[in-house]
């Protein structure tokens, strides 16, 4: 609660920026835990003189469910949802009071909004460059992921940039000291992906997927991370007629079954996935021998666990494996225009964008395997049972992972650097 007693002017404000579910979960958690244990913060502290806030902005990879996510997690004295945004900006004190000091810390979307906010609000603006940051000159400082942001800066900024590190690089250690709830194995973990766009194809082609994996290896276990931002019903709904594609891979609405103390999904075939309901589950999924993967910030989550992965992007169903950005993105979603438009957008991006998942993208070169194009459950699963008929390739790509992971302590150097343009005296 806000505390009346105080001097005017003597509050200040964090303002951490995000997009999508992904980045709320690998670096927008992270970064508000660490603030909060180096820093008395509301809501945690009632009292304190600093409070941290949530704003979502606009972005078409958003399911909508973030802000809901966000206020579970308690880490935000005020999480203002992407819908707001805009009402935020033309009339900052809807939303207020506001502190006449701040800071504002952009973590995903587009970099311009945090510029937008920050002159309108009066804050410090601090932008986390994963690639590039492309306002320079309206930014207090720059966190640069690695060498190759910082490289791109001209000359003219280089002295406003801090390499960090990367914010992922942290997950590994987390997983390491986390005791994992799976035993035996080998393990191989589904992962369909958060968003309705990607969940439409991803939940009954894994599925089937895994149902023919069991076929030609008993043995193998499968487990599935319930991502934050959806729910076992939803993922239930859309391996059935919720999805336009159940059919074509013949599935069918799965069994939620109780065994072990766990929650599993039964497929119509009796492979069984148990369900990960608590999040972040890196200790769990640092156990798994390969996963079955869509392009995301999963994949980011992966490598920087080290777990091998097999990244899928089925193209016979371009209209809904992409969501788009920019004017192109508004066009791709217009009815009449909709499905052809998008279908030819993706198609060049896939042509034209080189790999898509964060450790190729990352290395510059294939690290992890990628399958683009008119790909089905049944190759997938071959090519599945091979990675795992030989345990020494996959223990190669695990090492070539963890070679790209980088040291951990990004987030804590980051946090230093949002604390030193904090403009209290409160920090050391």
């Amino acid at each position: 609660m806000r505390s009346d007693l105080r001097p005017p002017g003597e509050e200040s404000a964090i303002l951490l920026v995000c997009n999508g579910p992904g980045e709320l979960s690998t670096w927008v958690r992270p970064l508000a835990v660490r603030l909060h244990d180096r820093l008395d913060l509301r809501p945690r502290h009632p009292g304190a003189a600093t409070a941290l806030h949530l704003v979502l902005v606009p972005c078409p990879n958003a399911n909508g469910s973030e802000a809901r996510v966000a206020t579970a997690m308690g880490l935000f004295e005020r999480v203002l949802p992407a819908r707001r945004f805009w009402w935020l900006l033309l009339w900052p004190r809807r939303y207020g009071p506001w502190p006449r000091r701040g800071v504002v810390v952009f973590l995903g979307g587009d970099q311009f909004w945090t510029v937008l906010l920050s002159a309108r609000l009066g804050y410090r603006h601090l932008t986390y460059a994963e690639w590039v940051a492309r306002w320079p000159r309206w930014n207090d400082r720059i966190a640069a992921m690695g060498t190759a942001a910082a490289g791109r800066l001209a000359p003219r900024w280089q002295g406003r940039c801090t390499v960090v590190g990367d914010l992922m690089a942290d997950v590994s250690a987390s997983a390491r000291a986390g005791v994992s709830p799976l035993q035996g194995g080998p393990w191989v973990a589904v992962l369909p992906g958060s968003k309705r766009a990607k969940l439409l194809v991803g939940v009954p082609f894994l599925l089937r997927a895994a149902d023919d994996l069991r076929q030609r290896r008993p043995e193998v276990q499968f487990v599935l991370p319930v991502a934050p931002t959806t729910s076992v019903e939803e993922l239930m709904a859309y391996a059935g007629p919720a999805s336009p594609f159940s059919r074509l891979y013949g599935s069918e609405v799965p069994r939620l079954v109780e065994a072990d103390g766990s929650q599993w999904l039964e497929t119509a075939s009796g492979t069984r996935l148990r369900l990960l309901l608590d999040h972040p589950a890196h200790a769990a999924l640092g156990r798994c021998s390969l996963a079955l993967t869509t392009v995301g910030a999963n994949t980011a989550e992966l490598g920087a666990l080290g777990v091998p992965m097999l990244v899928i992007v089925p193209t016979q169903h371009l209209e809904v494996m992409q969501a788009w950005d920019g004017g192109l993105g508004v066009l791709a979603r217009l009815p009449l225009v909709r499905r052809l438009l998008n279908a030819a957008l993706t198609a060049w991006r896939l042509r034209h964008h080189g790999f898509l998942s964060w450790p190729n993208i990352s290395a510059g070169r294939a690290v992890v395997p990628e399958r683009v194009g008119r790909i089905s459950p049944e190759a997938i699963a071959a090519e599945a049972d091979d990675w795992l008929a030989h345990p020494e390739r996959l223990a190669l790509m695990r090492e070539e992972l963890g070679q790209l992971r980088g040291a951990p302590g990004a987030v804590n150097r980051l946090a230093d650097l949002v604390l030193g343009l904090l403009p209290t005296a409160e920090h050391p």
